[in-house]
C-alpha cells in the first residue's frame, strides 16, 4: 500500500490527533532504522505508521490491542511480516518478536513516547532543542514518563545489537526531521 493510502486508512480509524502524531513519530523512526539496518524503508515506515491502527477500537481492552489491528491489515492484504510486527509490538501478548522489523517496532514504540515527554519539559518545548544526552538522562529517571517502558526500550541492545545511545540518536533524529508534523 502506498503511504498516502496508508495514512488515509490510519485517519479513518484514529481520530485522536496525539495518537496520529505518535504513529507519525514511529513511522519516521522505523524508516530511519530500516535505513540503518538496510531494510525496506517503505515497508518499515508503513508498519510504523499503522502499528496502532486499532487503538481507539480496543482502548478499553489492552489484550485485544494489536490483535485487531494485525487481523484488519491481514484482511486488507498486508504481508505477514508487517502484520506479525504489529501483533507482537504489544507486550501484553507475551509474543516474542521474530523479525528485525518486529523487534525494531517493539523497542521503538515506547522510545518515541519518552522522546516526546523529554521534549515537553524543555523550556522551548521544541524537539530540535533536544539532544540524545537529554533523553538518556530522562531514561534513568524512573518516575519520568512512567508509561515509556525502559525495559523494552533497552532491549534494543540485545534484540537489535544496537547500543541504547545509538538507538536513541537515530530515533530522535528521525523525529526531528518531522518536527512540524509532530507539533514539536
Amino acid at each position: 500500500m502506498e503511504r498516502e493510502k496508508a495514512f488515509n486508512l490510519l485517519k479513518e480509524n484514529l481520530k485522536n490527533q496525539n495518537l496520529i502524531k505518535h504513529c507519525l513519530a514511529v513511522e519516521a523512526a522505523m524508516r530511519d532504522l530500516a535505513e540503518h539496518f538496510e531494510g525496506d524503508k517503505e515497508r518499515w515506515r508503513i508498519c510504523g505508521l499503522l502499528h496502532d491502527i486499532d487503538y481507539e477500537k480496543t482502548k478499553g481492552d489492552p489484550e485485544s490491542h494489536s490483535k485487531v489491528g494485525a487481523e484488519m491489515l491481514k484482511d486488507l492484504g498486508f504481508d505477514e511480516e508487517i502484520c506479525d510486527a504489529i501483533l507482537t509490538h504489544n507486550e501484553a501478548h507475551g509474543i516474542e518478536p521474530k523479525t528485525l522489523m518486529a523487534k525494531t517496532l517493539y523497542c521503538v514504540d515506547p522510545l518515541t513516547g519518552l522522546i516526546v515527554a523529554a521534549t515537553l519539559v524543555l523550556p522551548s518545548k521544541k524537539i530540535n532543542d533536544l539532544r540524545t544526552e537529554n533523553v538518556l538522562n530522562r531514561f534513568k529517571e524512573k518516575a519520568f514518563a512512567k508509561r515509556a517502558n525502559r525495559e523494552i526500550i533497552k532491549k534494543c541492545e540485545d534484540l537489535l545489537d544496537l547500543p541504547l545511545e545509538k538507538f536513541i540518536e537515530i530515533t530522535l533524529n528521525a523525529m526531528q526531521k518531522i518536527s512540524e508534523e509532530l507539533g514539536l
